[in-house]
């Protein structure tokens, strides 16, 4: 006798390529998951030198997610980190019968017309990495890195396609919402989340609209990286949940 697998496609956030769950994926698979760690178009290696990221659009990210998602049998469930959280809620919409949960770590669905850089100049083609001290600055928690960590991610991070960045959401699909979600809350606590989940600034969610289940997992905004054993924790208990 065979059973299906349960499909997570892992979708990371700016500036990172599929290579960002690496510490992630054995514990997946060790837990008889089928995980999918995606590197979203623009973002692989070179592409910013040859002009790839300059032409790729929100779009195209979504697409990439929904394309994949259309090939696996059996049921999926889709992870995403940070920026990445926003092509997850696109595709819920796109395939809301398809999905069995959506996890947001450090992230959540944009709410319909939100951008996560709408001001961001039209001259501007890619978001290199900023300097450390300029994401801390920006809210983007670094706790948990250590020296290694950091270099990694600098020396692996591709500038993330500024078309992306200032694109705007599209949701309007109402059965987004029958789609179970998990929200794993690293550097910004659950009980201060469920504050800030209905809507409008500062972070355009609609998160308060699902049914969620918070998972709190104190640590920076990266815990892919800080604290890899436990986010896989959570994602295999976000897939088991009925």
């Amino acid at each position: 006798m065979t059973t299906t697998a349960t499909h997570v496609i892992l979708v990371p956030g700016f500036w990172l390529g599929g290579w960002a769950w690496d510490d992630v994926v054995p514990a997946l698979r060790d837990a008889g998951l089928d995980p999918h760690p995606v590197t979203l178009p623009g973002l692989a290696p070179g592409d910013d030198v040859s002009g790839v990221t300059a032409a790729v659009t929100r779009a195209d990210h979504v697409a990439a997610v929904t394309d994949l998602l259309d090939t696996l049998d059996g049921d999926v469930v889709l992870v995403g980190h940070s920026g990445g959280g926003a092509v997850v809620g696109e595709v819920v919409d796109r395939r809301p019968d398809r999905v069995r949960r959506a996890v947001y770590v450090d992230s959540g669905p944009l709410e319909d017309g939100a951008a996560l850089a709408l001001d961001l100049p039209a001259d501007v083609t890619g978001l290199p990495l900023p300097s450390w001290d300029e994401l801390a600055a920006e809210g983007s928690s670094l706790d948990g890195l250590d020296d290694a960590a950091l270099s990694r991610f600098r020396e692996r991070a591709v500038p993330h396609p500024a078309r992306v960045a200032r694109g705007e959401v599209h949701v309007g699909e109402t059965r987004r919402f029958d789609v179970p979600v998990t929200a794993v809350c690293t550097s910004l606590p659950s009980d201060v989340l469920r504050t800030m989940v209905d809507g409008g600034p500062p972070l355009h969610t609609e998160l308060g609209r699902f049914d969620v289940t918070y998972v709190d997992l104190p640590t920076g905004h990266w815990p892919m990286f800080s604290r890899p054993d436990d986010l896989a924790a959570a994602i295999v208990e976000a897939a088991r949940a009925s």
